[in-house]
């Protein structure tokens, strides 16, 4: 899994440098408010990042992690920090998760 996930993250920050490098940070935010459609799908990957969020909080919580800079992060480059938070798991965690504490 985490062969996948380092490709998944090797390959999809070269094409991010890339496109950063052709229309810069701001010009990815100006696309992605072209057009109706455009919209649709910027929408789509903020709500899928809220979601992602949640996920990691919840996650680092029972396991004792810090996810606030996953969090930040996510919140400036989209899925680069679920995709880390995910490939920098310590390597026992996915076999052993820590019990739930009563709230």
């Amino acid at each position: 899994m985490r062969t996948v996930l380092f490709l998944a993250l090797a390959a999809f920050g070269a094409f991010s440098t890339y496109v950063m490098w052709q229309v810069g940070y701001l010009g990815i935010w100006q696309a992605g408010m072209a057009s109706l459609g455009a919209w649709q799908v910027l929408l789509d990957l903020v709500l899928m990042s809220c979601i992602a969020l949640g996920f990691l909080w919840q996650d680092a919580q029972r396991s004792g992690r810090t996810w606030w800079p996953f969090a930040l992060l996510t919140l400036a480059a989209g899925s680069f920090g679920p995709l880390l938070y995910l490939l920098l798991q310590p390597s026992g965690a996915a076999r052993s998760p820590r019990p739930a504490t009563a709230s």
